[in-house]
């Protein structure tokens, strides 16, 4: 890589700010001032440093790029627009539009080169930590040296611009917190010091000292660099690669002094330049200022050549080639595995094995929390998916997220198991950025209260659609003791309705290993395992597992059921005692058990009806909100569940105290059903005694 002159890295900064600055005035709608203040730093970055091919956005090796304050994304366009990635300058002047693929925050898997979507601030920096990490491990795992040759196929640099809100934001300091003890020294960090927020100077509600804040999460910090001045910027970033392969290499945090919509003579340096089109006169204003004659979204041929790194990208690439190649060459198994995992494919045995790894769980009759269920399913998947990267937020004795034969990860320790403390936001964002960078399966355990914490980061996933699991136990009042603050209700039916999220609530160890087998092949979005601290009986056998997968199905079934009783989770026991009573009673039921509704609403809508009869009375049995369960039920169904927040009690006393027994199921099937006989001419059986309610 050259370094320019003077005169053609400022005229290539200058063609950042007037992308930005016309795209952003086209679509009267979006954030310039980053974009200005920030393209000395991204010219010397982008055009000096960062090893890349536009032509191949997913090479294995490349650097990873995130652009935490993803409201600036006209950078980031203007960036891919000008190295060669496959975004036209088209795209550029539809900036914000309708099914463009320049939206108003940088989208994963919409724009070629975007590698992660970022926008609710801070989540940028923590998926790259996650990036970092993943980089780290795979570099321990896969390179090698032997004879006197280094075979290295994993080295790159995650790199991550990030501002003062990414900084206010507590996921940073959970994310930075553990990149620091954990020294991903390939992480480069720059910080857009403008001192400007929306609601404008930030000295009224941000004063932190960030340097040494940084100082003390263990990072090497590169304090007041003029960012603005491509040779500081340039010194900074080779002084932050050279620590970086340092034995005790840390992180570093490069603290860049800028001003926020550099270029525009009436508003730099203001909140005004934060969020809005500068207007045509600014605009106007902004070209003189610059000195650029070209008209909207043009760029000069000399400039434009200047910007232009497909062919340097493409000599990178076969750079590492000819070392993955005679890496291959040496180590074939391992050249393989590494192809796999960067694919993101399980391993052949894991279909071939899975069968029989499910008889041997379904077989077992001993009464299981689903919380163990998980860990004795992990057990035996976990050989077959050594691509897993598990942890817990400070949980794992609890959430049992650890198998056996798993290592925990460490400083300069490679792992497969992660303790990240209490860090629940932290952690689900770091596995995003773990997925996305490829070569694992990321999971973490923590309560399910506290998904409360890491839910952006979990819809964020769904967002991206990429793989990641995540095991929520204690999932609701079957925990007991601990009361109404550990105590679920709204969340698992507040979950279920994040889109391309999958929730499921297994009852017993079957569905808990088909939950977990179906969560890791799938590969268009993330999972929720939501488990119980109780035990739970068998209630499944493997001949059930089949329908499992539909996410809803019948579990046990009676010739003429008069009612249909849906439930999931440690309420399927309950469930099914109320059938045994009914029939007692003369009355005929079905129990459908439903460990996933969002499955189950992919199936057709003739499964669906088969399974839940639009014309029989129906009853939803659930420890969590009610309301969610009414669209399967309808309007003459009930639904016994929690309105209400619990109580701190033994679990068995909370069932009864809340109402959720055998018992008023029983009295409320026998209303239903009464009621629907009332409308038909057949007699009730004399046994059918109406609730009074």
């Amino acid at each position: 890589m050259t370094t320019p002159t003077p005169e053609l890295a400022k005229q290539m900064a200058n063609a950042i700010r007037m992308l930005a600055v016309d795209a952003v005035e086209k679509a009267k709608s979006g954030h310039p001032g980053a974009p200005m203040g920030m393209a000395e730093i991204a010219e010397v970055l982008w055009n000096r440093h960062l090893s890349h091919n536009p032509i191949n956005p997913h090479w294995a090796n490349r650097d990873r790029f995130v652009l935490s304050n993803g409201h600036g994304s006209m950078l980031i366009y203007a960036l891919l627009h000008l190295t060669g990635y496959d975004l036209p300058m088209s795209e550029l002047q539809n900036f914000r539009q309708l099914h463009s693929k320049t939206a108003g925050h940088p989208e994963y898997g919409m724009t070629p080169g975007v590698e992660t979507t970022t926008g609710p601030l801070g989540q940028g920096v923590a998926n790259a930590v996650g990036m970092a990490l993943a980089e780290k491990l795979l570099a321990v795992e896969f390179n090698r040296e032997a004879n006197g040759a280094r075979h290295t196929i994993v080295d790159h640099f995650t790199y991550v611009f990030l501002g003062d809100g990414c900084l206010m934001e507590g996921i940073s300091h959970e994310a930075c917190s553990l990149a620091g003890t954990l020294r991903l020294s390939k992480l480069v960090a720059f910080y857009d010091d403008n001192g400007i927020s929306i609601d404008g100077h930030v000295e009224g509600w941000f004063t932190d000292d960030t340097p040494k804040r940084f100082e003390a999460y263990g990072w090497n910090v590169i304090a007041a660099v003029d960012g603005h001045n491509p040779a500081a910027i340039d010194a900074a970033i080779k002084a932050a690669r050279a620590q970086a392969v340092l034995p005790d290499g840390r992180p570093t945090l490069i603290c860049c002094k800028t001003v926020i919509g550099k270029g525009s003579p009436n508003k730099a340096g203001s909140h005004d330049v934060h969020g809005a089109a500068l207007g045509a006169a600014e605009v106007a204003a902004v070209r003189d200022e610059l000195n650029w004659v070209s008209a909207p979204f043009e760029i000069p041929a000399d400039i434009a050549a200047a910007w232009n790194a497909v062919a340097r990208g493409v000599v990178a690439e076969h750079a590492w080639r000819v070392r993955f190649d005679a890496y291959s060459a040496v180590y074939p198994a391992q050249a393989a595995e590494f192809e796999r995992r960067m694919a993101g494919n399980l391993l052949p045995d894991f279909a071939d094995k899975l069968p029989g790894l499910l008889e041997t769980i379904a077989a077992n009759t001993t009464a299981f929390a689903t919380r163990k269920a998980s860990q004795n399913a992990l057990d035996v998947i976990a050989p077959l998916v050594p691509e897993f990267f598990g942890g817990s937020a400070d949980l794992t004795g609890s959430n049992l997220t650890n198998f056996k034969g798993c290592v925990r990860a460490g400083r300069d320790v490679w792992g497969n198991h992660l303790s990240y403390g209490v860090r629940e936001f932290g952690m689900a964002a770091i596995m995003n950025g773990m997925a996305l960078h490829g070569g694992f399966i990321p999971y973490g355990g923590t309560f399910l209260t506290f998904s409360d914490y890491s839910r952006n980061a979990i819809r964020m996933a769904a967002l991206m659609k990429i793989r990641v699991i995540h095991v929520f136990t204690h999932d609701s009042i079957g925990l007991g003791e601990d009361g109404p603050t550990h105590q679920s209700i709204e969340h698992i039916p507040s979950m279920r309705i994040i889109p391309g999220l999958d929730v499921w609530r297994p009852a017993d160890g079957l569905e808990t290993a088909v939950a977990w087998a179906f969560a890791v092949e799938r590969r268009d979005g993330p999972s929720a395992l939501c488990l119980s601290r109780q035990n739970l009986p068998r209630l499944t056998d493997m001949s059930m597992a089949v329908n499992i997968r539909k996410g809803g199905y019948i579990l046990s079934d009676m010739q003429d059921a008069q009612a249909v009783i849906v439930s999931t989770g440690s309420e399927l026991e309950i469930a099914m005692k109320a059938q045994a009573l009914l029939a007692a009673d003369g009355i005929a039921t079905r129990v459908v058990s439903m460990p996933c509704t969002n499955v189950f609403d992919r199936q057709s809508n003739a499964y669906q009806e088969m399974v839940i009869p639009f014309n029989t009375p129906s009853v939803a049995i659930e420890a969590a909100h009610p309301d969610f369960w009414r669209k399967y039920v309808g309007r003459h169904g009930v639904v016994i569940g929690m309105p209400t927040f619990g109580e701190s009690a033994p679990a068995p006393k909370l069932y009864a105290h809340f109402g959720i027994t055998a018992e008023r199921v029983v009295s409320t099937v026998r209303t239903i059903v009464h009621r629907a006989a009332n409308k038909r001419d057949d007699a009730l059986p004399d046994t059918v005694v109406p609730s009074d309610n």
